[in-house]
């Protein structure tokens, strides 16, 4: 496991063109060609992950299984992002169809949170790039689904998430960065649609 510096920033969608704009100037390297992202989200009867989320309350994690609906591959992806109160991690396990088709059915036991069963999708484009030691994802055209598939609705805005290592000064990383930081979950955003 590997503690990151997470920040995130809510960019308006008529201000995208301005932020790929400023990536451009600083010299970004675009690290993968972009993706659709899917994610369908697990939470327990209470709605403690989503609580805990919108809180901000340690330690507390979100379950979700990731895939990429449009890589020849199709592989399925058992994550957990997890925020503790030494940092955030991320632990990621590749699962088959039938693994996946057991957690649907029966849900994932989960040690906090006790039975989870799927609840909502999370659809996104996905742009990845570096600028130094910062990883840098831009999420656009986000949508939100229902896990029996009834569409939630929308985000009009993009969603940039910053990524560097646990050593990296939070105050410098986001002086380099001169746009609107959040606290943003497009979990709790899907969650709120409901």
């Amino acid at each position: 496991m590997s503690f990151r510096v997470e920040e995130k920033l809510l960019i308006d969608r008529k201000q995208i063109l301005e932020f790929k704009d400023f990536l451009f100037k600083k010299h970004a390297k675009q690290l993968f060609p972009p993706r659709k992202i899917q994610s369908l989200y697990f939470e327990n009867f209470k709605d403690e992950m989503y609580k805990d989320s919108l809180e901000g309350t340690v330690p507390r994690k979100k379950i979700r299984v990731r895939n990429y609906p449009h890589d020849k591959n199709k592989t399925l992806y058992l994550e957990m992002k997890i925020s503790s109160a030494d940092g955030r991690y991320k632990t990621r396990n590749i699962i088959d169809k039938n693994k996946f088709a057991d957690i649907k059915k029966l849900g994932i036991y989960d040690s906090q949170y006790g039975v989870c069963r799927p609840l909502l999708y999370v659809i996104y484009n996905r742009e990845y790039y570096r600028i130094d030691d910062v990883r840098i994802s831009v999420d656009e055209d986000i949508e939100f689904y229902l896990y029996s598939g009834r569409k939630l609705g929308y985000d009009n805005n993009s969603i940039v998430e910053l990524k560097a290592p646990i050593q990296k000064n939070k105050d410098d990383l986001l002086n380099n960065f001169p746009f609107q930081r959040t606290r943003f979950s497009k979990y709790c955003n899907a969650f709120e649609k409901i």
